[in-house]
């Protein structure tokens, strides 16, 4: 049985955990053919938006622990290092690094691993049922997947601490006023409200998009005379596009552009 499924249409790529009665706890392998999947719509010219979603409750509980053998497995310095590096980590970087703007529809409870999955993605769309619960020190461990990383620059340290420290489930209402979720709609309108805004990311121009997401990723991390620079390479770069060529034109002429994401 499919437990991830990955559908193009119309430009827009959806990603969907397809394992409810887990709440979409994603295995190793599950989690490897996602960031596989990431690859191959960051890739793809005929792709100009991603949507990551889940079916039934869960948006994502996270990684599955009972299928990793529940960290019963004797270790040996450095495996549980490794692990994260080449699983948690390399997840989320993938979706930072995919060069389409990534959308998260969370359906339903988002926990771990798979709120960072969620708040890794450039937009985040919630369902008002939905919950985002930073789970990893009910568990007694260290957050991974970096949470440590998104949370303090999504919405500061104190807030972000607050969160790990605490470890109590977030509504979608109060994580939208904290700044951690773009917005909330009802249940029911959610993947509309998804597809209509893939719809837009996938009509503009792509590689314009996936400059502008390399660039605010870049800015939290560097100082502004490596700021503006990366900003004037990235115009230049861009100005060689024909969509950015296009646009211009159509300001002039007074016309709408004909963006074609390349």
């Amino acid at each position: 049985m499919e437990t991830v499924r990955y559908v193009t249409a119309e430009r827009v790529a959806h990603l969907t955990l397809d394992r409810p009665d887990a709440l979409n706890a994603l295995t190793p392998d599950q989690r490897d053919h996602v960031i596989h999947l990431l690859g191959e719509a960051s890739a793809d010219p005929g792709i100009g938006a991603v949507v990551v979603t889940g079916t039934g409750r869960g948006f994502c509980a996270g990684a599955d622990l009972r299928g990793s053998g529940g960290g019963t497995a004797e270790r040996v310095p450095g495996d549980v290092a490794r692990t994260i590096r080449l699983g948690a980590q390399r997840l989320v970087a993938a979706v930072l690094d995919c060069e389409k703007p990534v959308i998260a529809a969370v359906n339903g409870t988002a926990a771990g691993l798979g709120a960072h999955l969620a708040l890794a993605c450039d937009l985040v769309l919630a369902a008002a049922s939905a919950r985002f619960i930073e789970v990893f020190v009910r568990r007694g461990l260290v957050p991974d997947g970096g949470g440590a990383y998104l949370l303090p620059r999504l919405i500061g340290p104190h807030r972000a601490k607050e969160l790990m420290f605490f470890g109590d489930a977030l509504s979608a209402p109060e994580a939208e006023r904290l700044g951690l979720v773009n917005r909330v709609v009802p249940d029911e309108e959610l993947a509309k409200t998804a597809r209509d805004w893939a719809a837009r990311l996938a009509a503009g121009p792509t590689r314009a998009l996936a400059l502008t997401k390399q660039l605010v990723n870049a800015s939290l991390d560097t100082d502004r005379a490596s700021a503006f620079a990366a900003e004037a390479a990235a115009q230049e770069i861009n100005m060689t596009t024909r969509d950015a060529q296009d646009g211009v034109r159509a300001f002039m002429e007074r016309r709408s552009p004909d963006f074609q994401g390349r």
